[in-house]
């Protein structure tokens, strides 16, 4: 882009000193045709250097809002996932599962305290009383796990939507076992591409959001939370689009 903007600026420079050539050399009955040659050509070389810089402003502007609408929606999911996993030991890659669970399904309110106990068979060994630690845990109640994660709202039959870019588009929900020292440990990831996201912006400028590799961007062709290949549950945004853990 600092390439086009050199060239386009040259241009305008070069064209400014072909007015001052044509008010020194042509003929005045070809002046005025000209000079609004000349006049236009300047403009249309203003209007592009002008567009240069500005159009990846705009674009970021559009592209931020987005991804944070999103986020929110991925985050809604990785909630009701961990959710998921606390009640069934999974996760799923069902959303109407997950709907289901989450109009259905309470958390297990419990109280884990230490206390110490008689060890009969340790008595009758050495002839006297022998004391264990154990731990006791009660059950207090139960909560819905909707009241829980999203009290009044009723968004998580929603979530599955993304909320922005190309019209009706669902997020990608994937579940499974990732296999690390021969133990099967449950992984799921949700995603959406970048491209279905921004797909009414300029082209050049989502093909660059595709290749982007930074600390302070979101990293890859797709905006995910999760991942199939790796035991974690964060996303790939950065915090200043909100946490991610």
């Amino acid at each position: 882009m600092l390439k086009f903007i050199l060239i386009a600026v040259a241009a305008i420079l070069l064209t400014i000193g072909l007015v001052k050539l044509v008010d020194k050399y042509i003929p005045s009955k070809f002046k005025p045709v000209l000079h609004i040659g000349l006049w236009v050509l300047i403009a249309f070389l203003g209007y592009q250097t002008y567009m240069s810089i500005y159009t990846p402003i705009l674009f970021n502007q559009e592209k931020n809002k987005r991804y944070e609408k999103v986020i929110k929606n991925l985050i809604d999911i990785r909630d009701s996932e961990l959710a998921y996993k606390q009640v069934n030991g999974k996760f799923t890659d069902s959303f109407d599962e997950l709907v289901k669970f989450i109009e259905s399904a309470q958390f297990t309110i419990i109280q884990r305290k230490d206390a110490s106990v008689l060890d009969v068979e340790m008595s009758k060994r050495f002839g006297v009383d022998t004391y264990k630690d154990v731990v006791e845990i009660d059950t207090l109640g139960y909560v819905p796990v909707k009241d829980s994660l999203f009290k009044n709202s009723t968004r998580y039959k929603t979530m599955m939507n993304v909320p922005v870019g190309k019209p009706g588009e669902k997020f990608q929900l994937q579940a499974g076992l990732l296999k690390q020292n021969d133990i099967n440990i449950p992984v799921f990831e949700a995603s959406v591409k970048k491209d279905v996201l921004l797909f009414d912006q300029d082209r050049d400028m989502v093909i660059q959001e595709n290749q982007v590799i930074s600390v302070d961007g979101v990293n890859g062709d797709a905006l995910r939370v999760g991942s199939m290949n790796e035991v974690k549950t964060i996303g790939n945004w950065p915090k200043t689009y909100g946490a991610n853990e």
